[in-house]
């Protein structure tokens, strides 16, 4: 049996341990809640990542065309939805649009994802380009969703 403290009313004491259990419970969902959120940012930000890849390698794509003008013209960058492994020494052989055609291929999968697209349409001097990549691990919706991104680029020769 413990004394009381001298000058403590009875009903006091014990009373500073539970506002101290209090809060800690509020502390420790505080903490969980600011670790989901640092989740999907860090989720958010890779998507984002992917996207800028996406831009660039559009970018990159519609230079090389703009190199060789007589060629993309003639259609011969013209590429349906393909998709190539990733090869880290890839060295390309053919024609300068074959082998620029190659090189973005595989840039795509190897800065997008390894099942990422790439496709060039022409329609007289306009061309469109598109990118689709596996998006999974930036979409903060239903997982179960279709996580395939597309990105779409269109632009004058």
């Amino acid at each position: 049996m413990t004394l009381p403290i001298p000058g403590t009313p009875i009903h006091v004491r014990g009373a500073t341990l539970i506002e101290v259990l209090v809060a800690l419970l509020v502390l420790s969902v505080g903490l969980l809640g600011l670790a989901g959120l640092q989740m999907t940012a860090t989720k958010s930000n890779h998507s984002a990542y992917y996207r800028s890849q996406a831009t660039l390698l559009a970018y990159d794509i519609t230079d090389r065309m703009r190199a060789n003008r007589a060629d993309a013209l003639n259609g011969v960058y013209d590429q349906v939805l393909k998709n190539t492994e990733c090869d880290v020494e890839l060295a390309p052989s053919g024609s300068l649009a074959q082998r620029d055609m190659a090189e973005w291929l595989n840039s795509l999968s190897c800065l997008l994802s390894p099942d990422a697209q790439g496709s060039v349409q022409r329609n007289g001097r306009q061309f469109t380009v598109s990118i689709e990549w596996n998006d999974n691990r930036g979409r903060i919706e239903d997982a179960d969703a279709n996580d395939r991104e597309t990105f779409v680029y269109r632009t004058q020769l």
